[in-house]
């Protein structure tokens, strides 16, 4: 077996991957950060064929006609299409395996999971990657592997708070000796801020807009707190009432409105984690403060709001987009550490 290893080894380039519900990305050792595309695949219904995988496909959400379809395999950070996942990771994998030796290419692979997946969901990731083709799968908490990014000593016996805001989960989690001490995972994160927009755009203004122009609205006019300036911006969509295209201009106020029942949702719940940590660690947040990271970190003045309700610090994320898959990549220079946080249902050694 180590004899097999060695040889797939010398063939292949390990990999860290970060499998969001939004985005995936994949680190290749020695090379960097090579894959950072939408988690999206379009599938001919037709013919089971895949047509297009991560920015290709994603391009084509809400614009296929009846026989193919442009989906996210995972929903709420899990997998919700075991064959779809297995075919896209395998995309990605061969992607990053291109050159000399890509056919024995057999890599070991990190990837990140959200807190609080069941067995089956972990055993369901760890499946569809060893069918893409890797040959040992680690399964790693998402915070901890934002931690890791963020060069935090999670080893260390002062405790580290992660809040970690993706597409379709917010994770957080408390961390001290390089283990979870208290812990929060919510179905609620970047796509239900999407979904909040369209909801009020519908209700307020007879409007239907897709998933694509909700996140661009988000993006440039969304925020947790009145700006300085006021922000605004026209949308298009279709009028509910004539179903003919329609143009109107929403401002910063307006999506505050939209999101902040969701925000402050996250916010009790950051509040009910600390609450059920032991006091010595909560004394340890208190001093450090918590970190912020995700695409979540993103919304503007997120990270005040987050800090007026706690009294906590917050600091966001170098790149958080980037954090977890950095985590992995840190993880594969340490094979001790590597060992001690793996939460593979099969115990990969």
């Amino acid at each position: 077996m180590k004899l097999l290893d060695r040889f797939f080894g010398a063939f292949s380039k390990d990999l860290g991957i970060d499998l969001g519900t939004a985005n995936t990305l994949v680190y290749v050792k020695e090379k960097g950060i090579t894959i950072n595309e939408p988690s999206v695949v379009a599938v001919n219904t037709r013919t089971d064929q895949i047509l297009a995988v991560g920015s290709e496909a994603n391009k084509m959400v809400g614009k296929t006609p009846s026989h193919i379809t442009a989906t996210r395999p995972l929903v709420d950070g899990v997998i919700s299409d075991f064959e779809v996942t297995e075919k896209m990771l395998k995309y990605f994998i061969d992607k990053t395996q291109k050159g000399s030796g890509a056919f024995f290419a057999r890599p070991r692979v990190i990837i990140g999971v959200p807190l609080e997946v069941t067995e089956v969901e972990r055993k369901a990731v760890e499946d569809a990657a060893l069918s893409a083709g890797a040959r040992q799968v680690f399964l790693i908490e998402q915070p901890v592997a934002a931690a890791i990014g963020a060069h935090l000593p999670i080893e260390s016996p002062q405790g580290i708070m992660v809040v970690d805001m993706g597409g379709g989960t917010t994770d957080i989690a408390i961390i001290a000796l390089g283990g979870i001490v208290s812990q929060k995972s919510l179905k609620i994160a970047g796509n239900e801020l999407n979904e909040d927009i369209t909801r009020y755009i519908r209700d307020f203004f007879n409007l239907l807009i897709g998933e694509r122009t909700a996140e661009e609205i988000k993006i440039h006019i969304g925020s947790a707190k009145p700006p300085a300036q006021p922000l605004a911006m026209k949308v298009r969509g279709r009028d509910l009432l004539s179903g003919l295209p329609k143009e109107i201009i929403v401002n910063d106020s307006q999506i505050r409105d939209a999101i902040m029942r969701t925000l402050i949702t996250i916010i009790d719940n950051v509040k009910s984690t600390i609450e059920k940590t032991p006091p010595e660690v909560v004394a340890d947040i208190y001093e450090r403060g918590m970190l912020l990271t995700g695409g979540g970190a993103l919304l503007k003045d997120f990270d005040q709001l987050i800090a007026e309700a706690t009294g906590v610090p917050v600091t966001i994320a170098e790149d958080p987009l980037t954090g977890v898959v950095r985590g992995t990549a840190a993880l594969l220079e340490d094979e001790a550490l590597l060992q001690q946080i793996n939460v593979s249902p099969t115990g990969q050694r």
